[in-house]
Order: C-alpha cells, then structure tokens, then sequence
C-alpha cells in the first residue's frame, strides 16, 4: 500500500470516528434539553386564609 493512500485512509477513518462522535454528543444533548416550565397560575383561595383554621 502506498504512503499517500494509507495517509488518505488514515484521514478518512479519523473524519468518520469524528463525525460519528460528534452525532452522538449532538443526539444526547437533543435527548435531554429541558423546555423552560411556565409557571403554574396561583390556585384560587376559597375565602379563607392561611392561618384561619
């Protein structure tokens, strides 16, 4: 084998392993993104207050 194909298949395989990294970090990182919460609407009190018991 030549020196310029084993170099251009070095180049290949290390663009493939790169590549195949980089859609995996990509794939988790889309899997666990947090959408921001919207806050929850205060519950309506039924006439009374906290501390009447």
């Amino acid at each position: 084998m030549s020196l310029t194909m084993t170099i251009v298949m070095l180049i290949s395989s290390w663009l493939a392993v790169a590549a195949a990294m980089l859609w995996g970090v990509l794939r988790i990182a889309r899997r666990h993104h947090h959408h921001p919460v919207q806050p929850a609407k205060p519950v309506k009190a039924l006439g009374r207050h906290a501390s009447a018991h």
